[in-house]
């Protein structure tokens, strides 16, 4: 009889582990789901992160090539054959396609900020119809912030004038240089300009910037200093025999620089600061002393005295569009419709906004119907395009 009560207590025993070990396995049944759906939501979510970079990409690569097709095409026309490339450099032109910066060295004489009738007649008379027949292009033009002429100096004025009282002297030369620069292109009776006069008076800025963009000579490794050490030292207070070193590390840095088409004193300033510790809180003496040490009578006053037309590209356009690709992507991982078609219904609500900014959500919904390129998203259309004016309506209300 115990050994039937034994029997009995293991058997149940037996039955109640098995019941135990049935819930264990529902339970890892249902882990393993989870675990699965987890992973799967992880790859979708790589998945969607890769498209997304893909597209970022895209623009990214889209505003650089915009920049390099403007590039090419101020090229094309200033030095795009032998005769535009010699009548270029009669007027000492010079294109920076890395800064879009078009440079014309020394068309002033010292000291005067009237335009002289050579620069006037036979170069901006010229050059300034073909450049903005260029930067109005379609192309172009909604991707353009500024387009600055500046006005830039040597730093000196006369030896008798304080360094500071020089910096702001030019100041004064340089802005009245490029203020006249502008009034003259602006008032230039040609078709390339009046069909666009709104548009550049938009966009076209003079800004005078005295001597803060030095260009520094590189025709030379070591140009002869255009002063003593003697007269430098008295002027900047600083040992004279101090003063052949320093302009050593000068000519040293210079060299670093050589195969750079530009070198501005603030690069060089920058460069050797930390070698010179006593300049730490008298920056403007050290870049004084570059001056004085690295300036001669000819080639780097001629560099440094000169007007530049710059386009400024618009980030915020960039900026715009890459939120624009944000909202998509997300309407896409939320409705689980494919980027693409969320890009084009966007493209189209877009352009019905624009046609009419009162339109409702109905009217679109009703117009999008007729296309059968939406017609399989059925009731989830409404769904997009009410996540899709949203942005639009609030896009444009921080505008």
């Amino acid at each position: 009889m115990i050994g039937n009560l034994f029997n009995r207590k293991v058997q149940e025993t037996e039955e109640h582990w098995v019941s135990i070990s049935d819930v264990m396995t529902g339970l890892m049944v249902i882990f393993l789901f989870i675990a699965i759906g987890y992973m799967l939501n992880v790859r979708l979510e790589a998945d969607q992160m890769i498209l997304l970079r893909s597209e970022l990409q895209k623009l990214l690569d889209a505003y650089k090539n915009w920049q390099v097709d403007l590039a090419n095409d101020l090229r094309e026309e200033f030095e795009g054959n032998s005769s535009k490339k010699n009548q270029f450099r009669m007027w000492k032109g010079y294109l920076d396609r890395e800064t879009l910066s078009i440079r014309f060295k020394q068309p002033f004489p010292i000291g005067v900020d009237e335009i002289p009738e050579n620069f006037a007649s036979k170069v901006l008379q010229n050059f300034f119809p073909r450049y903005i027949a260029i930067l109005a292009q379609d192309k172009y033009r909604d991707r353009i912030a500024e387009i600055r002429i500046e006005g830039h100096t040597s730093s000196e004025w006369s030896s008798q004038v304080p360094v500071h009282e020089a910096y702001i002297k030019n100041m004064e030369l340089s802005q009245n240089r490029a203020r006249n620069v502008l009034d003259y292109v602006l008032n230039i009776k040609v078709h390339e300009i009046t069909e666009n006069r709104v548009w550049i008076k938009k966009h076209l800025t003079a800004n005078g910037l005295s001597s803060s963009q030095l260009i520094l000579n590189l025709e030379e490794d070591c140009p002869t200093p255009a002063n003593s050490y003697l007269s430098i030292a008295e002027e900047i207070d600083i040992h004279v025999w101090r003063i052949p070193g320093l302009y050593q590390r000068i000519c040293s840095e210079i060299r670093n620089w050589k195969n750079s088409k530009k070198i501005t004193r603030s690069d060089i300033v920058k460069a050797i600061l930390p070698e010179y510790p006593e300049f730490k809180h008298k920056v403007e003496e050290l870049e004084r002393t570059v001056d004085l040490l690295t300036e001669d009578k000819t080639d780097i006053k001629a560099e440094s005295r000169r007007v530049e037309f710059r386009v400024v590209t618009k980030s915020e356009k960039l900026t715009e569009e890459i939120t624009q690709l944000m909202t998509e992507f997300d309407v896409a991982r939320k409705t689980g419709i494919p980027l693409e078609k969320v890009k084009k219904l966007h493209q189209w609500i877009r352009q019905d906004i624009s046609d009419n900014p009162d339109i409702q959500v109905g009217d679109i919904v009703s117009s999008l119907r007729t296309f059968s390129d939406f017609s399989e998203l059925k009731e989830d259309l409404e769904k997009v395009v009410k996540l899709l004016m949203e942005n639009s309506n609030k896009m444009e209300a921080t505008d």
